[in-house]
C-alpha cells in the first residue's frame, strides 16, 4: 500500500445561524460537513457526488484551506495542515489547486490570459523568464496556442475558458487538483472534450483529482472511487463502477436511476418522496429516513455508522444490520448484458 496523498479525518464544519443585527442570538447550526473521512491515493480520482446543498463545495473550501474546520484534520502526505506554519501553508497551497465550476466568472476579465495563468507563479516568487516558459508549456498541454496569452477572456468560448482554468490550476505542478463541477456549465457537445483532456493530463502528469459533481454519469467516467454525500455525511463509499452498477444505499440507487439516459429503463425505481431537508432542520437518526421507501423504526432514532458491508464498500444504512431487512434490500439487479 502506498502512502495516501491526501487524508480527510473526521472533518467537521458547522456554521452558526444567528438572529439580530448587532448582538445576534444563535438560533441553530448548519452542519455543512459532519464527520467525513476518506483518502486519495497518488494518481487516482476520488469523486464526491450528491445533490445541491449536501456540503460538497464546503468540503472543497476546507481542503483548499479557504476556511478553518470546526473539528477534524486534513493531512497532505501525512502532515496535518492545521499545524503548518504560514510558510508551510504557502507550500501546501502550491500543492492543492482547483478548477472552478463557472469558466466565465473564474477569470478576471481585465487581465490577459498570460497574466491569468502565470499569476500563481508570480505570487510564489517565480522569476519572469521561468513564468513565461511555464506558460507556454501549460498552454500547449491544454490545447491552446501560444498567441492565446495576449488575448482577453471574453475572446474565448466557454470550453476554451475552462481550458484556461485548467492551465492555471496546473501551472504550479500540483499533485492534487480539485475539480468543482468542471463541466456542469458547459455545452453538452464539449463536455466530453474537457473530461477527456483531464483524463489525458492525469495519465501524463500522474496527478490526483478530487472531483465534485452531482452527475453520476460524469463521475463513473472519470473516477476510481466514489463517495456519496447526503446532508454533510458520506452514506456510501466504493469503487466507481461498482457503486454505479450495484448501489448499496437507497439514496445512491435514486441517483443511479436519475442518471439513466432517456429511453432506457432505470435498474431501480424507488418511490422517493419530498425534498432535501433544510440544513437547520436535519432529521434525527438517519437523515435520509423521511424520503426512504425502506425506512425501519431504527432509522428514525439512530444514526447509522459508515461500515464495511462488502469488499471495498462502505455504507451507512441500518438495512445491513437489521435481519428483517434482508428480504427487501438490496433490490434485485437487472440481468447482465449478453
Amino acid at each position: 500500500m502506498t502512502e495516501a496523498l491526501l487524508e480527510v479525518c473526521d472533518l467537521v464544519k458547522h456554521f452558526p445561524v444567528t438572529r439580530g443585527v448587532l448582538r445576534g442570538k444563535q438560533i441553530g447550526t448548519v452542519k455543512a460537513v459532519d464527520g467525513l473521512s476518506f483518502s486519495i491515493q497518488p494518481g487516482e480520482t476520488f469523486a464526491i457526488v450528491g445533490e445541491s446543498g449536501c456540503g460538497k463545495t464546503t468540503l472543497a473550501n476546507l481542503i483548499l484551506s479557504l476556511m478553518p474546520p470546526t473539528r477534524g484534520d486534513i493531512l497532505l502526505r501525512g502532515q496535518p495542515i492545521s499545524r503548518l506554519s504560514p510558510e508551510a501553508l504557502m507550500l501546501y497551497r502550491k500543492s492543492v489547486t482547483a478548477v472552478f465550476q463557472d469558466p466565465y466568472g473564474a477569470l478576471n476579465p481585465r487581465m490577459r490570459i498570460g497574466d491569468v495563468v502565470t499569476e500563481p507563479l508570480a505570487i510564489h516568487g517565480y522569476p519572469r523568464h521561468a513564468r513565461q516558459q511555464r506558460l507556454q508549456e501549460v498552454l500547449r498541454a491544454v490545447g491552446l496556442s501560444a498567441e492565446s496569452a495576449q488575448r482577453f477572456p471574453h475572446e474565448f468560448s466557454g470550453g476554451q475558458r475552462q481550458r484556461i482554468g485548467i492551465a492555471r490550476a496546473l501551472v504550479l505542478q500540483p499533485p492534487l487538483v480539485i475539480l468543482d463541477e468542471p463541466v456542469s456549465s458547459l455545452d453538452v457537445s464539449i463536455r466530453s472534450q474537457i473530461l477527456n483532456l483531464l483524463k489525458d493530463l492525469q495519465a501524463e502528469l500522474g496527478i490526483s483529482y478530487l472531483l465534485i459533481s452531482h452527475d453520476l454519469a460524469t463521475v463513473e467516467h472519470m473516477s476510481d472511487w466514489i463517495g456519496v454525500m447526503y446532508l454533510g455525511k458520506l452514506v456510501e463509499v466504493g469503487q466507481a463502477k461498482a457503486v454505479c452498477r450495484q448501489p448499496r444505499h437507497p439514496y445512491t440507487a435514486t441517483l443511479v436511476a436519475a442518471a439513466t439516459p432517456p429511453g432506457r429503463t432505470p435498474p431501480w425505481t424507488l418511490p422517493i418522496v419530498g425534498e432535501v431537508p433544510h440544513g437547520l432542520d436535519i432529521p434525527s437518526g438517519c437523515a435520509f429516513h423521511p424520503r426512504c421507501p425502506y425506512v425501519q423504526p431504527t432509522c428514525r432514532t439512530l444514526t447509522p455508522p459508515l461500515a464495511t458491508v462488502a469488499a471495498q464498500r462502505q455504507v451507512a444504512c441500518h438495512l445491513y444490520t437489521d435481519p428483517t431487512s434482508a428480504a427487501i434490500w438490496p433490490p434485485p439487479l437487472p440481468p447482465a448484458a449478453a
